[in-house]
């Protein structure tokens, strides 16, 4: 069942107005709020926070991992908070979402970032020491993107967000295969979401440095996450595509962040399909938006992604995509991934 967070809302200055926010009584009734904040922009949001929150107390997140997480947990538990507050870009919301659940307390988003849809889904990536792996997380509570920090963060980092709500239409598709071949149940509603997050943003001529632009990427960044609260599982969002993602992660850590590896993979699979105008619509955009489509775009030799996309169906046992369903062998992988290169690399 759905529940929708208490606000969502885009616009600039929105960290300014988190007080206001804070002051609904189904958030704090008392008012003894945490804040988590990341290294990087700590100090400066602290001091834009001070005058709304008073002496909300202050921690700062080092890292994306598991150990963060938890020390986080820890902390919001002995400091009895009523709710935290998740400041900062994806590591920091995806570390105070698993805090927040550790501790049994609710958690209200402040976006920075744009990068993927876990501003607002039930899931939270964290670093481990296998890797990085997947925990389901209660959705936020409330969310506010501030569109004054998405313009000054890092344009690669806001550009993924792109990457990342458009791998959602292979994912759809890899969902409807796994209902043909297996029989597995599909949630319209979840579908719907997830697809009209997609094509929201894949259409569009204006791009990052637009308020129009970042406002429905925000918007459809947020739909995705809810899309897979209505599912039950990441499944509307996270289909081979993800899979690839997860591998490269897994073989090759810091290739790549992880709405442009969602992407790549998108392209990938819909190749695999021999979808030819879905593909082309998807490198169209990614392209539009200044991001990598081939394995050399990242870093990687075709050798190399061959190995991912080989190790790929392992990443999420029991999930049936277009990569399950062609089972290729290590050769015509090889062989897909040297003419996908060819046939999109320019």
């Amino acid at each position: 069942m759905l529940t929708a967070p208490l606000t969502v809302e885009v616009r600039r200055g929105a960290v300014a107005h988190l007080g206001a926010l804070l002051a609904d009584s189904r958030v704090a009734t008392s008012g003894r709020v945490a804040v988590a904040v990341g290294s990087g922009q700590g100090d400066h949001i602290s001091g834009m926070i001070a005058p709304t929150l008073g002496e909300a107390e202050v921690f700062r997140v080092p890292d994306g991992s598991v150990d963060a997480a938890v020390s986080l947990g820890a902390d919001l538990r002995k400091g009895a908070y009523e709710a935290v507050v998740g400041i900062g870009g994806g590591k920091t919301i995806d570390v105070t979402k698993y805090a927040a659940s550790l501790a049994g307390i609710p958690m209200v988003a402040v976006a920075t970032n744009l990068s993927h849809d876990g501003i607002c889904s039930p899931v939270s990536s964290l670093e481990h020491e296998g890797g990085k792996g997947s925990f389901g997380v209660p959705m936020p509570l409330a969310l506010l993107v501030d569109l004054d920090f998405v313009h000054d963060a890092p344009p690669r980092l806001v550009r993924a967000g792109v990457g990342d709500v458009i791998s959602n239409l292979s994912a759809i598709d890899d969902w409807q295969l796994g209902n043909v071949e297996r029989g597995e149940p599909i949630d319209g509603l979840a579908v719907s979401m997830a697809r009209t997050a997609a094509e929201a943003v894949l259409g569009r001529q204006d791009s990052i440095e637009s308020d129009a632009f970042l406002t429905v990427l925000a918007e459809s960044l947020i739909l995705s996450g809810m899309s897979m609260v209505v599912a039950g599982s990441s499944r509307p969002s996270s289909g081979g595509d993800h899979e690839i993602l997860h591998a490269i992660d897994q073989l090759y850590p810091g290739t790549s962040n992880h709405g442009e590896l969602a992407g790549i993979g998108a392209t990938f699979c819909y190749f695999l399909r021999e979808e030819h105008r879905p593909l082309s619509l998807v490198v169209e955009c990614l392209r539009a938006h200044d991001l990598p489509v081939t394995p050399g775009d990242i870093g990687l030799t075709n050798e190399q992604f061959c190995a991912a996309v080989m190790l790929a169906p392992s990443t999420r046992p029991g999930r049936y995509t277009i990569l399950e369903h062609l089972r290729l062998s290590e050769a015509e992988v090889r062989d897909r991934v040297e003419r996908y290169v060819r046939a999109v690399g320019n």
